[in-house]
C-alpha cells in the first residue's frame, strides 16, 4: 500500500513544481493511518500483546512463590542455630549487617571474655566467623573487638587460636587496606607481645626449633600469616594513604627488632622474631618487595635509619657470625651444617647451627637487597658489637667474597636445584650478580681492588701452591669466575680488571685481575700445574675462567694487556687435544651397562670442544684478535661454529648484548674470513633467506591476500638481509668469492632455481642484461632495484668497482639498460622513460663514474620531485656525463707561495740535532694547518713533501725498512703489463687529475710506468707464498691508490713520483699508507703474510676501535647496536686514500699530516672524522641504515686542520702504544 501511494505522489510530483520529499512523506504518512489494512494491523498486533503479558505476569507470580517458600525455609534453619532474630526477610549482605551490628556485636564481645565457657567462646567465634568481615569492621565496637582478638591470640586452647587466625587470613583476603592494616597491625604488636613475654617458652638455639611441637606450630603459622600479608601488599597499598603503608612498615619493624638483654651464652640465646621470619621466608622476599617501589622504599629507609638500624646492624653480625664459624668448624661438621642445602627429605627439627645458617640466607639476601640503592649504602659504616673498626660497604663485600670460599659446599649427591638455591656461595653470588647489575651500585661497592683482591686471593694461593688453596673447592672457583665474568662485561669492571685503580702502577709490582685471572686461565689450559687434577669439575673450572678471560679478550684494550699470554695458542691446543679426544671415544654396545656412561662422556667431551671453538671465535669480535684466530688455524671451525648457533638462533654469550653481526662483519673483511663464511655455508643460508623474502616468499605462511605492493626501494623484509650483504661484501671478501669468476649468462633460468653464491646474485640480481634473467623473476623492479642498491654501495670501495667493471663490465650494462629506456617521441628524438630503474641506473652511472669529494661531485638523487618536471637530472645512454654532474667549485689554480711557507721550507737547514730539527719543523707544519691549511697543496706541497722525507731517510734513526738498490729502467718496465684493474684505475685517476686540472695528456702512460717501476720495486721485497687464498697468489689485487695520489700530488711527475717513492719506502708510515708496500714483504713474519690481513687491518683500525670506545663512546655503541665493525669502513677509507669521501686538497692534507707528524695520525684523523660525524651515525643507527650511510655518502663538512688541536691531545694520550705497536709489525710475538 505504501509503495502504490509512493508512486501516486511521484507522478503527481513530476506534474507540480512546488511539491517536495517532505510533502511527499506527510502525504503518504496520513493516507497510511487512515486505511483500513493499517487499523486491522493494530487490532491484530494489540490482541498478540496482551497474550504475551500476561503470559509473563503469570511467571513472575510463580517465580515469587518459589522464592517466598525458599526463604522460609531458610529462617527455620536459622532459627534453629545460634542465631535467632527474625527480622529480616532477606538474606542480603546490608539487611545482614544492620541486623548484626544493632546488638550482635556486643553479645559476641562479651562472649569471647576468656571467663565464658569454651563452647558459648567457640559459638561466638563461629558467629563472627560466618558473617562479611566487611561488615564486622565497619561496626562501631571494632576497635573493641580488634583488642578481644588480639588478647585471644594468646589463648591456650589451639582449636580456638586457629579459628581467630582463620578469621584474620579471611580479613586479609576479603577486606580494604584500611581494615587489613588493623588487622596486620594487631597481629604484628600480638606477636611483638609474645616475645616480650617471659612466660612463653620460645625455643633458644640450643634446643632449636621442632616444628612438630604444638606451641611452634601455632608461632609459625601465625608469623607466616604475617609474611603472606607482607608479601601481597605491596600490589595495592599504592592506592592509599601513606599513613596506612607507613603504619605496617613499622609495625613490622618494631616486631623483628624485638631482642633480649642476655647476658649468658650465645647457645643459650633465645631466638628473636626475624629467626621465625626466615624459617617461612629464608630469601627475605617480603623485603625485595617492599624496596621495589619508590613509594615503599623511602619510608622503609627512613624508618631504618632513624629508628630500626639494630635490624640491619643484626643483619651485618650474623653474616659475620657465620662466616667466623665457617672458619673454625671442621671438614665433617660443614657437611652436616650444609644439611639443610641437599637434604630432599622433609626436616621436622631445625638445630641451633641450622637456624643460624637460614638467618644467614635471610639476612644475606637483606643487605644484597639493601646496597642496590643509594639511601640504603648510605646506612654504612656501622658499629658492631665486639668489633673495634667500623663495618663500611667494602668489608662487607670482601666478607661476601670470602664467604664463597670459606662457606660448606652442597654436597655433591644433593640436587642441582637445591644445591642452586640455597648453599652460600650460590647465595653470594646471586647477590653480587645483582649488584653488578646496577651501574652506581657496582661502581661504589665492587669496583676496587680491595674486593678484587678478595675474588682473586685464593688463585694467588693455588698458584703459589700455600696451605691456603686446600679450603678452595672447586665449586667456589666457579662461582667467582661468573662473578668476575660479570664485571668484565661492564666498562668500568673491565678498566679496573685491566688497569687497577692505580692505572699508573708497576704491573711487575702488583698485577691487576686481569693478569692474575689470565695466568690462572693459561695454566689451567696447559695442564703444568697438578690444581684439581684428575677432578670431574677441572673443565668446568676451566671454562669458567676461559669465560672471564674471553670478556676481556674480546675488546681491544682487553686484548693488548692479554696477548703476551698468548691464550689463544693455549684454547687452540686444548681445542685440537679434545677434537682427538672426540674422535676415539668408543661405540657404545646396545644392552651394556656401558652404554650410558660412553655416551655421557662423549657428551661431555663435545659440549667442551664447542665451548673452546666458542672461545676462539670471540678473539674475531676485534681486527687484531682476528689475526690471532686465523694464526691458530681453526678459523673454519669457528665460523661454522658460529653459523651453526646462528642458524639456531643461540645467543652468543650470556653476557653479550647484540648478536652476531659485529663478529661477521669483522671476519667478512679478510679473506680467509670470507671463504671460512662460504664453507660454513652462512653465505648459502642469507642468500636463501634473502630470496625467498625478495622473490618467493616464505612456504609455511598461508596467503590469505596477496603480498602488498613495496612501498621503499629496499622491502623492510628484505632490509635486515641487505644490511647482511653490505657487511659481507668488503673488497677482501668480494676478492675471494667474486674474483676471476665468470657469470653464468645461461639461456634459460627455471623459476624454482634460487641463488647460492654471490656470484649468482650478481648475474639475477644487478646483471640483467637478457630477457631470460627478466622473465625468471617474479618481481622484476622489486628486485633489480635491490640489485641496483646493492651495486650502488659495494663499488663506494674503488677496488670492488674496478673488480667487477674488468671482470663484468658494469657500466656497460647500465648503459645499454639506459638505451633500450628510451622512447621515440618523435622521427629524430627520443626520450628516456622516468621510472624507478632508469633513476636507480642514472644514480649508479654517475657515482661509479665519477671521482671526488662532497664538494667535486653531484651526484643526482633517487628520488622524484613534485611539480611539471619530476626529474629535472639528464639522463645518458654514453659518456661523456653530462656537465651538470660536475661541479665547478673545486678547479685547482695554483697558490702562490706564502711568507708562513717561506719559513717553514727555512728549517731544513740541517743542524746537528737531527731531532730538535723533526720536531721544529712538525710544529711549523701544524702551525701552517691551523692557520693557513690552503697553501698546503700544488707545488708547494710537493716541495715539503721532498725536502721532508729526502731528510728523514737519510737520517738512520728514522728508517725503519732497510735501504733497496733498484736499477731499472723505463725501458725495463715498459712491456711489463699491469692487471686489468690496475689499467682502469689508471684511467679513472687521469680522468680525475685532469677535472681537477693536476694532470696533462700523456699522464696515463705516465702513471703506467711508475705503477710498472713500484710492481718491480716491490717484488724484490717479496717473498713466494703457496695459499689457496686468491689474494695472494699474485700481485696486489686491487688499484695502488696511495701511488695514484702522490702521482697527482707530484703534478704527472712520473720521475719526482718514483723516486720519492723510494725514499719513503724506507719509512715506518710508507707500510701504513702505501698498502701494496707490505703485500706478501719479507719484512713480515710468515704467518702474517699467510693470513692475508694487512697491518692497516690488525694495527690501525684495530687502534681506530679502542680510541673510539674511549674518546667517542656513543659512536662506538652506536656501531655495535648496528651490527657494523669500524674496523670495517676504516679500511676501505684507508685503502683508497679516502678518494670519493674528501675533497682532494684533504686527500692532500690527510697524506702529508700522515708523513709530516706519524703514521698514528692515520688512526687520529679515522677518530676525528667518527667524531665529526656523531649526530649522523646516531640518527642512521636509529634508522638501521648506518653501514649505507657510511659507505656511500662523503664526509660532508670535515677539514683535517678543523681537529688538527683534538689530534695533537690524542697524540699525547696514546702515541707511545701506538707507535710501539706499529713499529712491532715486523716481529710479532703475539
Amino acid at each position: 500500500m505504501i509503495e502504490e501511494e509512493m508512486e501516486k505522489c511521484i507522478s503527481d510530483q513530476n506534474q507540480s513544481e512546488d511539491s517536495g520529499y517532505d510533502t511527499v512523506v506527510q502525504h503518504v504518512t496520513k493516507r497510511t493511518q487512515e486505511s483500513k489494512e493499517y487499523k486491522e494491523m493494530m487490532h491484530s498486533l494489540k490482541n498478540i500483546m496482551i497474550v504475551v503479558v500476561e503470559s509473563m505476569i503469570n511467571k513472575f507470580e510463580d517465580d515469587e512463590i518459589r522464592i517466598q517458600e525458599r526463604q522460609k525455609k531458610l529462617q527455620n534453619e536459622k532459627s534453629n542455630s545460634y542465631c535467632t532474630d527474625n527480622c529480616s526477610d532477606s538474606d542480603s549482605s546490608f539487611n545482614q549487617s544492620y541486623k548484626f551490628c544493632q546488638g550482635k556485636l556486643q553479645l559476641i564481645l562479651d562472649q569471647l571474655d576468656p571467663g565464658q565457657p569454651k563452647e558459648v567462646r567457640y559459638e561466638a567465634l563461629q558467629t563472627l566467623c560466618s558473617a562479611p568481615p566487611s561488615d564486622v569492621l565497619n561496626c562501631e565496637n571494632w576497635a573493641t573487638l580488634c583488642e578481644k582478638l588480639t588478647v585471644s591470640l594468646a589463648d591456650p586452647d589451639l582449636v580456638f587460636s586457629d579459628r581467630i587466625l582463620k578469621f584474620y587470613a579471611q580479613t586479609f583476603t576479603l577486606s580494604p587496606l584500611h581494615m587489613t592494616k588493623e588487622i596486620y597491625t594487631s597481629l604484628a604488636k600480638h606477636l611483638e607481645l609474645y616475645f616480650l613475654s617471659r612466660e612463653n617458652r620460645i625455643p633458644t638455639l640450643s634446643t632449636g626449633v621442632d616444628i612438630t611441637n604444638a606451641n611452634v606450630i601455632r608461632l609459625l603459622k601465625k608469623v607466616r600469616l604475617l609474611n603472606e600479608y607482607q608479601k601481597e601488599v605491596p600490589s595495592f597499598w599504592i592506592r592509599h594513604p601513606e599513613k596506612y603503608m607507613e603504619e605496617i612498615v613499622e609495625s613490622t619493624l618494631s616486631l623483628l627488632s624485638v631482642k633480649y638483654d642476655q647476658s649468658h651464652l650465645v647457645s643459650q640465646k633465645i631466638l628473636d622474631p626475624i629467626y621465625f621470619l626466615a624459617l617461612v621466608d629464608a630469601k627475605a622476599v617480603w623485603f625485595k618487595k617492599w624496596m621495589h617501589a619508590y613509594y615503599s622504599r623511602t619510608a622503609l629507609l627512613r624508618l631504618l635509619e632513624k629508628k630500626y638500624k639494630s635490624l640491619i646492624t643484626a643483619a651485618v653480625q650474623q653474616c659475620v657470625q657465620y662466616f667466623e664459624l665457617c672458619e673454625t668448624m671442621k671438614a665433617d661438621e660443614i657437611l652436616r651444617h650444609s644439611k639443610l642445602c641437599g637434604n630432599k627429605q622433609k626436616n621436622f627439627y631445625y638445630s641451633g647451627q641450622e637456624l643460624q645458617y637460614i638467618y644467614f640466607i635471610h639476612s644475606l639476601c637483606l643487605l644484597g637487597r639493601l646496597l642496590i640503592y643509594t639511601q640504603g649504602r648510605k646506612l654504612f659504616p656501622m658499629k658492631l658489637k665486639n668489633r673495634k673498626d667500623l663495618v663500611s660497604l667494602t668489608d662487607l663485600l670482601v666478607l661476601f667474597t670470602q664467604l664463597i670460599y670459606y662457606s660448606p659446599g652442597c654436597p655433591k649427591t644433593t640436587s642441582a636445584a637445591h644445591s642452586e638455591n640455597y648453599s652460600p656461595a650460590s647465595m653470594v653470588t646471586e647477590v653480587l650478580w645483582i649488584l653488578c647489575d646496577q651501574k652506581e651500585c657496582a661502581i661504589e661497592c665492587l669496583y676496587n681492588n680491595t674486593v678484587i683482591e678478595a675474588l682473586l686471593q685464593p688463585i694467588h694461593n693455588l698458584m703459589k701452591g700455600t696451605e691456603a688453596a686446600s679450603h678452595c673447592s672447586e665449586t667456589a672457583l666457579i662461582h667467582v669466575a661468573d662473578i668476575l665474568a660479570k664485571i668484565a662485561s661492564a666498562e668500568e669492571g673491565l678498566i679496573l680488571l685491566l688497569y687497577g685503580e692505580n692505572v699508573n702502577s708497576s704491573e711487575e709490582e702488583n698485577p691487576t685481575g686481569a693478569h692474575v685471572i689470565a695466568q690462572f686461565s693459561k695454566k689451567l689450559l696447559d695442564e703444568d700445574s697438578p690444581i684439581f687434577s684428575g677432578s670431574e669439575m677441572l673443565p668446568v673450572v676451566k671454562g669458567a675462567f676461559i669465560s672471564v678471560c674471553r670478556q676481556i679478550y674480546s675488546t681491544c684494550e682487553g686484548l693488548q694487556v692479554l696477548i703476551p699470554y698468548s691464550l689463544h695458542e693455549s684454547i687452540a691446543k686444548a681445542w685440537k687435544k679434545t677434537s682427538l679426544l672426540s674422535e676415539r671415544v668408543p661405540t657404545p654396545v646396545e644392552g651394556s651397562d656401558f652404554v650410558s656412561s660412553v655416551s655421557q662422556q662423549s657428551q661431555n667431551i663435545m659440549v667442551w670442544e664447542d665451548n673452546l671453538l666458542d672461545d676462539l671465535l670471540n678473539f674475531a669480535a676485534t681486527p687484531k684478535g682476528l689475526l690471532l684466530l686465523q694464526r691458530t688455524g681453526a678459523i673454519n671451525e669457528c665460523v661454522t661454529l658460529m653459523f651453526n648457533r646462528y642458524a639456531k638462533k643461540l645467543q652468543i654469550c650470556r653476557h653479550k648484548k647484540f648478536g652476531y653481526g659485529v663478529v661477521v662483519t669483522q671476519v667478512a673483511s679478510t679473506a680467509a674470513g670470507a671463504i671460512a663464511l662460504q664453507s660454513s655455508g652462512f653465505i648459502n643460508a642469507l642468500i636463501t633467506d634473502l630470496w625467498a623474502n625478495l622473490e618467493c616468499g616464505r612456504d609455511d605462511v598461508r596467503v590469505a591476500h596477496p603480498r602488498s605492493t613495496p612501498v621503499d626501494p629496499i622491502d623492510r623484509s628484505c632490509q635486515k638481509s641487505f644490511l647482511a650483504l653490505v657487511n659481507l661484501l668488503s673488497y677482501p671478501a668480494v676478492y675471494e668469492l667474486v674474483g676471476n669468476q665468470e657469470l653464468p649468462n645461461k639461456a634459460e633460468y627455471s623459476l624454482r632455481e634460487v641463488p647460492t653464491c654471490v656470484t649468482d646474485i650478481i648475474d639475477r640480481l644487478i646483471i640483467l642484461n637478457s630477457e631470460a634473467k627478466i622473465r625468471s623473476l617474479f618481481n622484476y623492479e622489486q628486485s633489480h632495484t635491490f640489485g641496483l642498491r646493492l651495486l650502488s654501495v659495494i663499488c663506494c670501495d674503488l677496488d670492488t668497482l674496478l673488480l667487477l667493471e674488468a671482470q663484468y663490465q658494469v657500466s656497460e650494462m647500465l648503459l645499454n639498460a639506459q638505451e633500450e629506456n628510451m622512447l621515440e617521441t618523435s622521427e629524430n628524438y627520443r626520450d628516456f622513460i622516468i621510472d624507478g630503474l632508469s633513476v636507480e641506473r642514472n644514480h649508479v652511472l654517475v657515482r661509479i663514474n665519477l671521482i671526488g669529494g662532497p664538494l667535486e661531485r653531484i651526484l643526482p638523487p633517487r628520488i622524484l620531485e613534485k611539480g611539471n618536471v619530476p626529474y629535472p637530472w639528464p639522463m645518458f645512454s654514453s659518456y661523456p656525463l653530462p656537465d651538470c654532474y660536475l661541479s665547478e667549485v673545486t678547479r685547482n689554480a695554483d697558490i702562490k707561495q706564502d711568507n708562513d711557507l717561506s719559513k717553514l721550507l727555512l728549517c731544513f737547514k740541517i743542524t746537528d740535532k737531527q731531532t730538535e730539527w723533526i720536531e721544529n719543523y712538525r710544529r711549523q707544519f701544524c702551525k701552517m694547518m691551523k692557520t693557513k691549511p690552503d697553501i698546503i697543496s700544488g707545488a708547494a706541497l710537493v716541495e715539503l713533501l721532498e725536502k721532508f722525507v729526502f731528510h728523514l731517510s737519510e737520517t738512520s734513526s728514522e728508517c725503519y725498512f732497510p735501504s733497496v738498490e733498484y736499477t731499472a729502467t723505463d725501458a725495463n718496465v715498459k712491456n711489463e703489463s699491469l692487471s686489468s684493474v690496475q689499467k682502469l684505475g689508471i684511467k679513472m685517476t687521469v680522468r680525475y687529475g685532469k677535472f681537477l686540472n693536476l694532470l696533462k695528456d700523456g699522464a696515463e702512460n705516465h702513471l703506467s710506468l711508475v705503477l710498472k717501476h713500484c710492481e718491480r720495486f716491490l717484488k724484490q721485497q717479496q717473498i713466494p707464498i703457496k695459499s689457496s687464498l686468491l689474494c695472494l697468489q699474485e700481485s696486489y689485487t686491487g688499484h695502488d691508490w696511495f701511488v695514484s695520489s702522490l702521482f697527482m700530488i707530484m703534478l704527472g711527475d712520473k720521475e719526482k713520483t718514483f723516486q720519492f717513492l723510494q725514499q719513503f719506502s724506507r719509512l715506518l708510515t710508507s707500510a701504513f699508507l702505501w698498502l701494496p708496500r707490505l703485500h706478501i714483504s719479507k719484512y713480515l713474519p710468515i704467518d702474517i703474510i699467510e693470513s692475508g690481513i694487512h697491518p692497516v687491518y690488525f694495527s690501525s683500525t684495530h687502534y681506530v676501535e679502542m680510541l673510539l670506545k674511549a674518546e667517542v663512546p656513543l659512536v662506538f655503541s652506536a656501531f655495535h647496536m648496528s651490527g657494523f665493525a669500524p674496523s670495517q669502513i676504516c679500511l676501505q677509507w684507508i685503502t683508497q686514500c679516502f678518494w670519493n669521501y674528501l675533497d682532494w686538497i684533504e686527500v692532500c692534507h690527510y697524506i702529508a699530516t700522515c708523513i709530516f707528524l706519524g703514521p698514528d695520525y692515520q688512526v687520529y684523523i679515522c677518530i676525528a672524522i667518527f667524531k665529526h660525524l656523531q649526530q649522523d651515525i646516531l640518527q642512521h643507527t636509529q634508522t638501521q641504515d648506518l653501514q649505507v650511510f657510511l659507505k656511500e655518502e662523503a664526509l660532508h663538512g670535515f677539514r683535517v686542520s678543523d681537529y688538527l688541536e683534538y689530534m695533537e691531545i690524542l697524540e699525547q694520550n696514546y702515541r707511545p702504544v701506538l707507535l710501539r705497536d706499529m713499529r712491532n709489525i715486523r716481529v710479532q710475538s703475539t
